[in-house]
């Protein structure tokens, strides 16, 4: 088994659960996870494997919506992954669609700080 690939999906689990917590700090009113460390955890592992695996398969399906956009429908698909992780795992609990948006947006700038660091540091 590839340990690179183990590697790079744990570091991806654990900046899915960072974001997740910093988005329910941000916007607190509308993500909730019962200040549950676990459930940050379990949910930032569901989060990382829809992005694992039905988010390649939604970009390529919508592909001409986001070179439509120049790219800003990536910020729907990013929020529509949020959104069916809080349906599929009932203890995170997101209140609309807009709120999952937002949450997207902030897991993705924190998913973007944390490579980049991680880059810098391995040069």
């Amino acid at each position: 088994m590839n340990h690179g690939f183990i590697y790079r999906f744990l570091v991806r689990w654990v900046i899915c659960s960072l974001g997740l917590w910093i988005a329910a700090g941000v916007l607190n009113h509308w993500v909730d996870y019962d200040s549950s460390l676990k459930v940050l955890l379990v949910a930032g592992l569901i989060l990382a494997i829809v992005n694992a695996i039905i988010r390649p398969i939604v970009v390529l399906l919508s592909l001409p919506a986001i070179l439509f956009t120049l790219g800003l429908f990536m910020v729907v698909i990013n929020g529509l992954m949020v959104f069916l992780v809080s349906k599929v795992y009932d203890p995170l609990e997101i209140t609309s669609f807009w709120a999952a948006i937002l949450a997207g947006m902030i897991i993705g700038l924190v998913n973007y700080l944390v490579t980049a660091i991680l880059e810098i540091r391995e040069r």
